[in-house]
């Protein structure tokens, strides 16, 4: 059996669902407008440079929607998939989850934004194991803008993508074949931790990498 991890954003996606969420939390009136779309690129360009203290970023991202009852955050969320998310599942992402669950392969979404955003996202796919950045609950449930546990963010995904496999008693080499997908440097550490590297819509910097490694280049979508 084969082992199929996939970023998302900008891989499966031709956006960013995090920066995205952010727009749609302007766009609906929860956060300041011009102030927190100034401050969401920053932290959006940081990701890109490899610079992003992602706890900085987390508390920054869940603020505008952590403090209003669940239901209400859980309804905005749900908008924001039909109005944006929807429109970006593009049938080439879709038909290449569903190839790799048509040959049996356990297929798994690792990505470095939350688990509230990505959740319906990687539904949306067919993908049940989701490995996402955990936040912090209060004995209410509400969301506190803390991070929990390992991010899967950099190395972190190799971390989380080991821990969930022993859970399971079972390791990378367990598998006939392991591919991950990714359009990001950020990714690199579980990238060079596959055997099988798929730099997927990828940056330029990791277009060149990988055609320096020789590694599979697939091009899904142009990505903005």
């Amino acid at each position: 059996m084969k082992l199929a991890l996939f970023d998302l954003d900008g891989t499966l996606l031709p956006t960013d669902s995090d920066h995205a969420f952010g727009e749609f939390m302007c766009a609906i009136g929860w956060a300041d407008g011009e102030a927190w779309r100034a401050r969401n690129q920053q932290f959006f360009e940081q990701y890109q440079a490899g610079t992003l203290v992602l706890a900085d970023y987390v508390a920054f991202a869940t603020s505008a929607w952590r403090d209003r009852p669940l239901a209400e955050a859980e309804a905005a969320r749900e908008r924001f998939m039909r109005e944006v998310i929807g429109p970006q599942l593009r049938p080439v992402a879709l038909d290449l989850v569903r190839a790799h669950q048509a040959a049996g392969d356990q297929v798994a979404v690792v990505t470095a934004t939350n688990e509230f955003v990505t959740r319906p996202i990687a539904t949306a796919f067919g993908v049940d194991t989701l490995l996402a950045v955990e936040l912090v609950r209060d004995p209410r449930g509400q969301v506190t803008g803390a991070v929990h546990g390992t991010p899967t963010f950099r190395e972190g995904k190799v971390t989380r993508v080991q821990a969930w496999l022993q859970a399971q008693g079972r390791s990378l080499a367990d598998y006939d074949d392991v591919l991950f997908y990714s359009d990001s440097t950020n990714d690199l550490p579980l990238l060079e931790a596959v055997p099988t590297p798929v730099a997927t819509n990828p940056t330029p910097a990791l277009r060149q990498i990988a055609q320096e490694r020789g590694w599979r280049i697939l091009d899904l979508f142009e990505t903005p």
